[in-house]
């Protein structure tokens, strides 16, 4: 049984296969998700092989965008892609408190590699079930705004 969290993901990366173009080759519906222990991407094109994260979120109530932290994964997979030279684009999908899709926007993967204070790592606490693992946010408002392009509702 997955969890809210891993439910929102999901809904997310489908959201993004539906109305996102990829970025790679410019086709429609072609991006389409992976397995789900898929290490640091969640979605693939079909014809170009061009990989992707997507990030969901519930935004607050009246936000006008996205909170400036996201809760990434696991920090070891990602920390070893981010020395190899290895970044995927960003796809970030926030919800309305009551569910409903609001927004949609993309980082491209040289936007990510230029922008390393991105990345925080971070400790999951001693109450948690995975205690002591070593995770990282995406510090969003490290992100310059030239950076960041809208896929819904205004699309690219």
């Amino acid at each position: 049984m997955s969890t809210t969290r891993q439910q929102l993901g999901d809904r997310g990366e489908l959201e993004v296969s539906r109305r996102a173009l990829c970025p790679g080759c410019g086709g429609a519906k072609r991006l389409k998700p992976l397995s789900q222990n898929f290490e640091c991407a969640d979605l693939i094109c079909k014809f170009c092989g061009f990989l992707a994260q997507v990030k969901a979120t519930t935004l607050a109530a009246e936000a006008e965008g996205f909170p400036s932290r996201i809760q990434g994964a696991g920090w070891r997979p990602k920390r070893d892609q981010i020395r190899a030279g290895i970044y995927h684009g960003l796809f970030l999908v926030g919800y309305s408190p009551k569910g409903k899709l609001v927004r949609i926007e993309y980082i491209p993967p040289h936007i990510l590699q230029a922008t390393p204070n991105l990345y925080v790592p971070r400790v999951i606490g001693p109450g948690a079930k995975r205690a002591g693992h070593a995770m990282f946010d995406y510090k969003l408002d490290e992100l310059p705004p030239i950076g960041r392009f809208p896929i819904y509702p205004s699309g690219y």
